[in-house]
């Protein structure tokens, strides 16, 4: 059965009762805020959490999506397609963590430097906006997996109501396509450097041949889900699991194999596994 709810003069039609309340929960929880700078990477947690601000608290509410090298190609473009969508007020700022030679080692705590860099360019734009909180979002399946930024949000101050009020990645695309966003379908989308094995350096270069060899490969195969991970000179490529077998065809990996060797590869190889989030991480505690 649909449940209605209303916030704001707006009326949202969801089929969980459950899912109505953290809802509730979430635009209570933005409201206590009184004002809020909303991370923006243009996927569908942060999406969420824009629009629901936007609803809780009009122009009160404003949206800030970093401009950075570790940004994958269009994704810029996406988050401002969102926040007009949103009618959220939307800021581009500059962000280069490649200054930062603790992000650049590589290490196991790569993240943690790199929201350290956008918090604090966060901070001053709040300041600038006179806004008096900044929220994100990290979900509550975030919580249970290996990353080191969230130590830094907590450490920095940054709320992140998704998770406070323990909505899953699951629940947060149910409430995306309840308020009809456009993020509600779209897969994950991680930083640049996540495709960068630890312990080896990140470098522009680096970035900008993923990128590339990224967009070479989605014109060859329109494939959803994607990543490119650089082990040096190889390129290993991940895809969806049901889309795998979009790549079993001679021609399609000669094509694919030739344009990432022109990137600066020199071997191209297929995980047949496929994509897994987090697969960097695979052996992160050994």
């Amino acid at each position: 059965m649909n449940v209605e709810v209303k916030v704001g003069g707006r009326l949202l039609e969801l089929d969980d009762r459950y899912l109505k309340t953290k809802f509730k929960e979430l635009i209570s929880k933005l409201k206590e805020k009184e004002s809020v700078l909303v991370a923006l990477s243009g996927g569908v947690d942060s999406s969420v959490v824009a629009k629901a601000a936007k609803i809780s608290l009009g122009d009160k509410a404003v949206a800030v999506t970093a401009d950075s090298a570790t940004l994958p190609q269009g994704e810029l473009e996406e988050a401002g397609k969102i926040a007009r969508e949103i009618g959220i007020k939307h800021i581009v700022t500059k962000v280069d963590e490649l200054r930062n030679l603790d992000f650049t080692r590589n290490t196991k705590e790569r993240c943690y430097y790199c929201k350290k860099e956008l918090i604090a360019e966060l901070k001053k734009l709040a300041l600038r906006e006179g806004l008096k909180n900044i929220v994100d979002g990290t979900n509550a399946d975030d919580l249970k997996t290996y990353r080191p930024g969230i130590k830094a949000l907590k450490e920095e101050g940054v709320h992140s109501p998704l998770a406070e009020v323990g909505l899953t990645k699951n629940e947060v695309k149910m409430l995306a396509k309840a308020m009809n966003l456009p993020t509600a379908n779209k897969p994950p989308m991680a930083c640049l450097a996540s495709r960068i094995p630890y312990g080896s350096e990140i470098t522009d270069k680096k970035l900008r041949r993923i990128d590339q060899a990224e967009a070479a490969v989605i014109s060859i195969v329109k494939v959803k889900q994607l990543r490119i991970r650089d082990h040096g000179n190889i390129a290993r490529i991940e895809v969806g699991s049901d889309e795998r077998k979009m790549f079993f065809d001679e021609k399609i990996m000669d094509r694919i194999a030739e344009k990432l060797r022109s990137i600066g590869f020199t071997y191209v190889a297929f995980d047949l596994e496929g994509y897994r989030q987090g697969s960097m991480d695979e052996d992160v505690s050994k």
